[in-house]
């Protein structure tokens, strides 16, 4: 549990070069307490470089939505973890539930990018979540660990602490349906009680837990209030610099 709010914006398929120029501009305008938070900001891969060069300097970090499990080779269309660093990528999204929704991503591909990810010095944002069918019947749990358990098998223990997990309820992605801030932090706390259970409590409370799914400025102090929820990884919201800046600012 961190004193230090993350929050991140993951852009999804939306942010031109111009697009980016201009959004990225008005967020260089807004101030907040880097004491609280932490932002980052993660365009489409055609963006990165720019964002890199427009944020240097700034308390702005920069990441990826996705990248391959292979270092290299025959594999068109996609992005490697070097590649990625060569841009100035820090972080980078793992296992959103779009990724496993509509490119077939499993647990187990999830671990294997995780792992390299780690082994090459990017900071994973491991994505988790049950779907509202899954809540429904009481299975958020059995979910929501299973996916923990798989993505995060057999990391070292020095590299466990450079993970972030962020818990996104499918059915309060991009619905306009948020889970309570009590809901919330009933799972980051079983969250958290599953890492501790697999690589013990003091590591488990260093490792920050993020909500995602529907955050906006109006429910995000709410939510960054809670004691588990180290912060956020938020999608339409962030795509408006003054959105994006009130959720930072609501870092208490």
């Amino acid at each position: 549990m961190r004193s230090r709010k993350l929050l991140a914006g993951n852009w999804k398929c939306n942010g031109t070069i111009p697009e980016t120029e201009k959004l990225l501009a008005a967020l260089l305008t807004g101030r907040w307490d880097p004491q609280r938070a932490e932002a980052l900001v993660c365009p489409p891969y055609t963006s990165l470089h720019l964002a890199a060069k427009l944020l240097h300097g700034s308390p702005i970090k920069v990441g990826a939505q996705d990248m391959s499990a292979h270092e290299n080779g025959a594999f068109t269309g996609e992005i490697s973890a070097d590649m990625l660093l060569t841009v100035g990528a820090t972080h980078v999204i793992l296992g959103h539930s779009e990724r496993r929704q509509y490119h077939r991503e499993t647990d187990q591909s999830v671990n294997a990018k995780l792992k390299l990810a780690l082994r090459k010095g990017l900071i994973p944002i491991v994505c988790v979540g049950e779907e509202l069918e899954q809540r429904q019947n009481g299975r958020t749990e059995e979910v929501v660990g299973a996916q923990v358990r798989i993505a995060c098998a057999e990391i070292e223990s020095g590299s466990l602490e450079r993970i972030v997990i962020a818990y996104e309820p499918v059915w309060a992605i991009g619905t306009g349906k948020t889970a309570t801030p009590a809901m919330a932090q009933e799972v980051h706390a079983f969250i958290r009680d599953r890492l501790a259970a697999q690589y013990g409590q003091p590591s488990a409370d260093r490792i920050p837990i993020l909500y995602g799914g529907s955050v906006k400025a109006d429910n995000a102090a709410d939510l960054l209030a809670e004691p588990d929820i180290d912060g956020a990884l938020v999608g339409g919201a962030s795509l408006k610099a003054a959105d994006f800046l009130a959720i930072i600012n609501a870092a208490r």
